[in-house]
């Protein structure tokens, strides 16, 4: 055969097999980035500080006030002039008048004049005058609780004296007014929440989570609890995928299970305007039934790729109206591999989150893994520290369709695409399930 005749039939071979033409594959990056580059980020919304925890912030928070806007004191003791107790010790102890009691919440009153303590208690106004607090603990006052009044005695024997200021908090020592407390695009933890409500502020303005609609496909697709028949499986990518979208920040709604159908899958798309995210799995490989991206293909726009990502193969992206989606395969590791490639960044991209980090885990594979095709491939896998190094090796069973592995796993590790035998030793990269 000559060269011209082989080329022709390796050319023919290509159109007739394109999930075989490596040329025409796109990289994980390149499919992640194409879809980042068509997410935008949810329109900013007020919401109340008790419901905002975990979003990020879409402004600024700055102090209208100090905080803590006066000067109080930081334990329960005796607020005093430093200068008359600047001398005391246990041998010589130095007795004050007690002229006062001050619980917090009210405000100082009097002032203490030479030789006099004012007994006050945590988060109480300094009064007037007074530059330190003396705590109990280095009196000999037994430190009643605040609502007994306190003890009857009139003066008060202080034992050690502290540094001048000692257990004063000064107005605004926490934050000053007119200070930035936190910027735009903060994710709002359990601090951030204490700080938005100590600037006097009910509601912020936050990138709300993104509310994805999941939709499986297939006859031969069956919910939990449902009769099944024989050829049929249960349904169990919509409640992994479901999973995912919490883990990646956004909230799950599940469409349900469409059929091998046009009809049926135009009938569970009718109306997604109020979803940010569709995510389907199944129906967009080239076989036979595999009709969504037919659908799509009329009723929105729609691409189909092949990825060079192993599990999984075929993708597609495209939108419904508006709405982006994103089309898995319909094998469950394979879904959830491309899930994570490609949906987390979505996801976090349309919340507003920054970029996670990178854990950079590297381990030394124990025992050789082959990895034909020439895609990345990401492999179950069980990572362990072993002689003082990160060690992995793969569980007994790889087939995209065993989701169990990836419970007995606790990683994937990533083979390169460039990399069709991986020999024992060789040191891979790990992606910790604590994603």
């Amino acid at each position: 055969m000559s060269d011209g005749s082989a080329g022709r039939q390796e050319d023919r071979f290509k159109e007739s097999r394109p999930w075989q033409d490596l040329d025409r594959m796109l990289s994980v990056d390149d499919a992640r980035e194409r879809i980042l580059d068509s997410i935008v980020q949810c329109e900013p919304v007020p919401v109340g500080i008790t419901d905002c925890h975990g979003l990020i912030l879409a402004q600024d928070v700055v102090a209208d006030a100090p905080v803590p806007p006066f000067r109080n004191s930081a334990m329960d003791g005796y607020a005093v002039r430093h200068r008359d107790i600047e001398f005391a010790s246990a041998d010589l102890p130095v007795s004050l008048n007690v002229i006062g009691n001050l619980p917090a919440g009210q405000e100082a009153g009097q002032s203490p004049a030479e030789g006099d303590a004012i007994r006050i208690m945590t988060g109480a106004v300094m009064p007037d005058g007074a530059d330190t607090v003396v705590r109990f603990e280095e009196t000999d006052d037994p430190g009643l609780p605040e609502e007994s009044g306190g003890p009857e005695s009139t003066s008060v024997q202080i034992y050690r004296a502290p540094g001048r200021g000692a257990n004063v908090r000064e107005a605004g020592e926490d934050l000053a007014q007119g200070e930035r407390v936190l910027e735009a695009g903060h994710a709002i933890g359990a601090a951030a929440l204490g700080v938005i409500a100590s600037v006097n502020l009910t509601e912020v303005k936050v990138i709300p989570r993104p509310v994805v609609g999941i939709l499986a496909t297939g006859d031969e697709v069956v919910d939990p609890g449902e009769p099944i028949r024989p050829g049929q499986i249960r349904n169990s990518n919509n409640f992994t995928i479901a999973g995912l979208v919490r883990e990646a920040g956004g909230v799950p709604e599940i469409i349900g299970i469409a059929g091998d159908t046009a009809s049926s899958i135009r009938e569970h798309l009718a109306d997604v305007s109020r979803y940010d995210l569709l995510i389907t799995s199944g129906g967009v490989s080239l076989g036979d039934y595999d009709v969504v991206k037919d659908v799509l293909q009329t009723e929105g726009s729609i691409d189909l790729w092949q990825v060079r990502i192993k599990p999984g193969k075929p993708m597609a992206f495209g939108r419904i109206g508006t709405v982006p989606l994103i089309g898995l395969p319909g094998n469950p590791v394979a879904a959830y591999v491309a899930f994570l490639q490609f949906a987390t960044p979505a996801i976090r991209k349309m919340r507003g989150a920054k970029d996670a980090p990178s854990r950079n885990i590297r381990a030394k594979l124990l025992c050789e893994h082959e990895n034909r095709g020439q895609r990345r491939h990401f492999v179950r896998g069980v990572y362990r520290e072993y002689g003082g190094e990160l060690v992995v090796e793969p569980v007994a069973t790889q087939g995209s369709g065993v989701l169990s592995a990836v419970v007995r796993s606790n990683c994937f590790f990533v083979i390169p695409e460039t990399v069709t035998h991986a020999p024992a030793g060789m040191t891979v990269d790990v992606l910790p399930h604590d994603h």
